[in-house]
């Protein structure tokens, strides 16, 4: 069983965070599920970025339009965010003398700390 709990990309009905346990490798049905709902999140939002791109070069839009759309980039902004929480969870612990470019580089000293 995977010892990390996934974040799911929705929340329960009373809005709180829904997490899965799971003993397989990301390939459940639940875990698929969730990997299309990120999808069909991240690209509504690309989709949504770029429909406010438009909106905000139309000097004709009425404020009850641009309200609704600083709603949905908020909806959009908070699904995303919640996306990025999950992926970084279920990343796989890094040392600190480990840098992203190179996980090579970095020797650790004799006591621990790098160099």
């Amino acid at each position: 069983m995977s010892t990390q709990p996934r974040l799911l990309p929705w929340p329960d009905s009373a809005g709180k965070r829904c997490y899965l346990v799971t003993d397989d490798d990301g390939n459940s049905r639940l875990s698929r599920l969730a990997d299309e709902v990120e999808a069909l999140q991240l690209k509504a939002g690309a989709e949504l970025l770029g429909h406010a791109g438009d909106m905000l070069g139309n000097h004709k839009v009425g404020t009850g339009e641009l309200k609704f759309l600083v709603k949905s980039l908020c909806d959009a902004l908070r699904d995303a965010l919640r996306i990025a929480e999950s992926r970084g969870e279920r990343l796989p612990a890094r040392s600190a003398c480990e840098s992203p470019e190179d996980p090579d580089d970095g020797p650790v000293l004799e006591n621990g700390e790098c160099e």
